[in-house]
C-alpha cells in the first residue's frame, strides 16, 4: 500500500511539474521546447454555460463533414488521418457528435491525463466538456496533444458524464495520428490524437468526462 501511494505521489509530482508553466514563459538553453511548454493545454473557462442537449431527432455527421471539421481543427489532414476516419466509420458508422479539445498527460508507470474541449452536435448545440483519468504506461515525463473524438449512440448529453474504459487492443497508430476506442454500454467514443501526445505504451485506464474541470483523476 505504501509503495502504491508513493508511486501515485511521484506520478502526480511529475505531471504537476510538466504542466506548471504556460507555453512561452520558459525555454531551455538549447532552444528546444520544454516538457512544460508541451504539456499545458490552453485553459477553457467554465463560465456556467450549460452543455448542449442532443437534438430531439437523431442527426449524424457524414464522412465528408467530419473530415472538413477535422481539417479546420488540426490545420490540415493527411491520407493517413483519412484512413483512421474511414476505419471508425466502417466499424461504427456515422457519429451523432464530436468533441474537439486538448489534453495534457504525465506518466511514471502510473499516469494521469487531463483534457478539455467542446462537444458539438450535428443539430448545432455546442458546449464545454472536461475529462480526466488514470492510465498505466511505460513512458516518462509529460506530453500534450490535440484530440478529435467521434461520439456514437449518445442519446442524451447526460450520458456522456461518466467513466469510459479503453477498449482492449483498439489502439491504431499511423503517421503521427493515433485512434482508440472507449466504451460504456452502447456508447462508444473514438478519440483521434496527434502531436506529442500519442503514447504507444500500455494504457489500461479510463477517462471520466465531466461538466466542470477536476484535478482528481479517479
Amino acid at each position: 500500500m505504501r509503495l502504491l501511494l508513493k508511486t501515485l505521489l511521484v506520478a502526480s509530482a511529475v505531471f504537476s511539474a510538466s504542466c506548471a508553466s504556460v507555453p512561452g514563459t520558459e525555454s531551455s538553453s538549447s532552444g528546444r521546447e520544454t516538457v512544460s511548454e508541451r504539456a499545458q493545454p490552453t485553459p477553457i473557462k467554465s463560465d456556467g454555460t450549460p452543455v448542449p442537449e442532443a437534438p430531439a431527432e437523431k442527426q449524424t455527421y457524414t464522412r465528408e463533414e467530419i473530415l472538413a471539421s477535422a481539417k479546420s481543427f488540426f490545420g490540415g489532414t493527411t491520407a493517413e488521418f483519412a484512413g483512421l476516419i474511414e476505419r471508425a466509420f466502417s466499424e461504427y458508422g456515422e457519429p451523432v457528435a464530436y468533441i474537439q479539445g486538448e489534453e495534457g498527460a504525465g506518466s511514471f508507470v502510473v499516469g494521469f491525463r487531463y483534457g478539455q474541449g467542446y462537444l458539438q452536435y450535428k443539430g448545432g448545440g455546442r458546449g464545454p466538456v472536461f475529462w480526466q483519468g488514470p492510465s498505466i504506461g511505460f513512458d516518462f515525463g509529460g506530453n500534450a496533444s490535440k484530440v478529435f473524438t467521434l461520439v456514437y449512440n449518445l442519446r442524451k448529453t447526460e450520458q456522456l458524464f461518466q467513466r469510459f474504459p479503453g477498449v482492449d487492443g483498439s489502439l491504431y497508430v499511423v503517421a503521427g495520428f493515433g485512434l482508440n476506442y472507449q466504451r460504456t454500454g452502447d456508447i462508444t467514443l473514438a478519440p483521434i490524437r496527434t502531436g506529442v501526445g500519442i503514447r504507444a505504451g500500455a494504457s489500461l485506464g479510463y477517462l471520466h468526462y465531466t461538466r466542470e474541470p477536476s484535478y482528481v483523476p479517479f
